[in-house]
C-alpha cells in the first residue's frame, strides 16, 4: 500500500510539472490563456486524496476525516501553500496545490488537511477579518498558523512553528496562547525590523497563476474569495459540519475548541465586541527610522511608519447595581488586556444617582476599593461628564435599571453597555450604543487574548492553553 502510494505521488508530481511547463509555453504566446487541468489528472489526484482521507478516518481522532467529507475539493496552482480553504455556496472548499502538496509524505498530507480544518473550527476566517488594517497580513497569518500547528505533529519542514518564530524574530512567546496574543507580539517584532518580509520583493514565481513554493504571507489569500456571509450564518454552517463529523472520541484541545464555538451562540460577546470597537478608534502613524517606507522602500531618505493607536476610554461602574466586585475586577482586567495595543487612557467613573468618584488607571494595581454607597441609578450624569471630555469610548457596567430616557445624549464617542448580575435588559428606550450581557462562562474561550488575566471568575478565558 505504502509503495503504491509513493509511486502514485511521484507520478502525479511529474504530471503536475508537465501541466505547468505546457501552460507557461502557451502563456508566452497568449497572455489571456487560462490553465486547464486534464480530467484524468484531476481524477487520479482526488483518488489520492481519498486514500489520505481513508487514513484520517482510520485514526483515533477520525473527526478530520468526517469533516473532510463535508467539504468540497478543488485544485489550484496559484496558492502558495499545499492546501487552502474558503467558503463557497453552502460548503467549505478545500483547495490543493499539487506541486507543493505532492512533496509531502502521507502523515504530512494529513497534517496540512487538519491544519485547514482547525482554522475553520477556530473561526479564524472571521477573526482574521476583524484584525485586517490594524496588523499586517504576514503577522496575522503567522499568528494563526502558530495556534493550529501547536496541536499538530508531522508538519511540513517549512511550517510555521513557535520555535521557529522565536528564533527568527528573537521572541520569547509561550505555547498555547491565543491568536490575538500572538499577532500583537509578532507585529511588534516586524515593526522593529529594519526591513520586514512585507517589503521584500519576491521574484521566485514563474507566473502569477502558478505558485511552486510556500509563502507564509499568501497562505490565506483565498479567504477573501469566500462568500460574504455574516458571522452568525457562517457559524451555523460550521456547527452543522462539526455535528456531522463527530463520530468518535475527540482530542481534548478539539473538544474545547468546539465547546467554545457553540458557547458563543452566534452572538459576539461583550469583550470581543470591545475588540471590534477598538479597531475603529482613531489612530495616527508615528514616523521611524527603524524601518523603510512601505510605498518606496528604495528611498532611504524616507522614514517608515509604526502604528500609534490612541484611545481615551471611560469605564463607568453603576455602584448601585448588582454587579459583584469579582465581576467588575475581572471585566476591568479584560478591558486593560484588550486595549494594551494602544496608548490608552482609562478613567473609572463610579456612580449611582450621581457621580461619586473619578480616577484614572493604568493597571489593576490602580483599581480602588469600591465606595459603599447604594443610591438609585441614573445614567445621565455619566453622559454629561463624558460629553465634556474628548473620549473615544464609554463602557458602562450596570444592571440596566435606571431612567427610560437620557437627558444628555452621547456626542462623538461610541457606547458599550454591559449588563451584569440580575440585569436582563436596559431601561432606556434608546440606548445610543450596543447592549451586551456579562455572563459566567464555564468553558475557557479561545477567542480572546487575556493571557495576563487570572484564572476563574466571570470571564472569556484563554482557551487555547490546553493540554493535548
Amino acid at each position: 500500500m505504502e509503495t503504491y502510494f509513493e509511486t502514485q505521488v511521484e507520478r502525479l508530481y511529474e504530471k503536475a510539472y508537465e501541466i505547468i511547463h505546457d501552460f507557461i509555453k502557451i502563456k508566452r504566446q497568449d497572455d489571456h490563456a487560462q490553465l486547464q487541468l486534464p480530467d484524468d489528472f484531476k481524477q487520479e489526484f482526488f483518488s489520492l486524496i481519498d486514500k489520505v482521507n481513508l487514513s484520517l478516518l482510520e485514526d483515533k481522532a477520525n473527526f478530520y476525516g468526517y469533516f473532510l467529507f463535508q467539504m468540497s475539493r478543488d485544485i489550484r496552482f496559484d496558492i502558495s501553500s499545499p492546501t487552502a480553504v474558503n467558503f463557497k455556496g453552502t460548503k467549505y472548499v478545500l483547495y490543493f496545490n499539487p506541486v507543493i502538496f505532492l512533496t509531502l509524505n502521507l502523515e504530512q498530507m494529513e497534517s496540512t488537511i487538519k491544519h485547514e480544518i482547525l482554522h475553520i473550527v477556530s473561526m479564524h476566517l472571521i477573526r482574521a477579518k476583524e484584525l485586517k488594517g490594524r496588523y499586517s497580513t504576514l503577522a496575522i497569518n503567522l499568528a494563526m498558523d502558530i495556534v493550529v500547528n501547536t496541536h499538530l505533529d508531522h508538519l511540513p519542514p517549512y511550517a510555521t512553528t513557535l520555535e521557529w518564530l522565536n528564533v527568527h524574530y528573537s521572541l520569547k512567546l509561550l505555547p498555547f496562547e491565543t491568536f490575538e496574543y500572538y499577532v500583537e507580539k509578532i507585529q511588534t517584532a516586524l515593526d522593529l525590523l529594519e526591513e520586514t518580509e512585507d517589503d521584500t520583493e519576491d521574484d521566485s514565481h514563474n507566473d502569477e497563476m502558478v505558485e511552486t513554493a510556500y509563502d507564509p504571507e499568501k497562505t490565506h489569500d483565498l479567504w477573501d474569495d469566500s462568500n460574504d456571509l455574516d458571522e452568525r450564518t457562517l457559524q451555523e454552517f460550521t456547527e452543522k459540519a462539526i455535528e456531522l463529523s463527530q463520530k468518535g472520541k475527540l482530542p481534548n484541545y478539539l473538544e474545547s475548541l468546539i465547546a467554545s464555538l457553540k458557547n458563543s451562540q452566534g452572538e459576539l460577546p461583550w469583550n470581543l465586541y470591545l475588540k471590534r470597537l477598538m479597531g475603529s478608534v482613531d489612530s495616527s502613524q508615528k514616523k521611524t527610522i527603524a524601518r523603510r517606507n512601505r510605498r518606496q522602500p528604495e528611498r532611504l531618505d524616507l522614514r517608515g511608519e509604526l502604528r500609534s493607536h490612541k484611545a481615551k476610554i471611560v469605564v463607568a461602574l453603576d455602584i448601585s447595581g448588582s454587579i459583584s466586585d469579582e465581576e467588575f475586577n475581572q471585566a476591568v482586567k479584560e478591558v486593560l488586556s484588550i486595549v494594551k495595543n494602544y496608548n490608552h487612557e482609562i478613567t473609572i467613573v463610579e456612580c449611582d444617582s450621581e457621580i461619586r468618584r473619578v480616577y484614572q488607571v493604568k493597571s489593576m494595581r490602580d483599581i480602588k476599593a469600591r465606595l459603599n454607597i447604594r443610591g438609585n441609578t441614573r445614567f445621565t450624569p455619566v453622559f454629561e461628564y463624558a460629553n465634556t471630555k474628548k473620549i473615544d469610548l464609554l463602557i458602562y457596567f450596570t444592571d440596566g435599571k435606571g431612567e427610560d430616557k437620557l437627558l444628555s445624549i452621547p456626542k462623538g464617542y461610541k457606547t458599550l453597555w454591559v449588563l451584569s448580575g440580575r440585569g436582563d435588559k436596559l431601561s432606556l428606550k434608546e440606548s445610543y450604543g450596543v447592549v451586551k450581557k456579562l455572563q459566567p462562562i464555564e468553558i475557557k474561550d479561545t477567542l480572546l487574548d487575556v493571557s495576563d488575566v487570572e484564572k476563574g471568575g466571570y470571564s472569556m478565558q484563554n482557551q487555547e492553553k490546553i493540554g493535548i
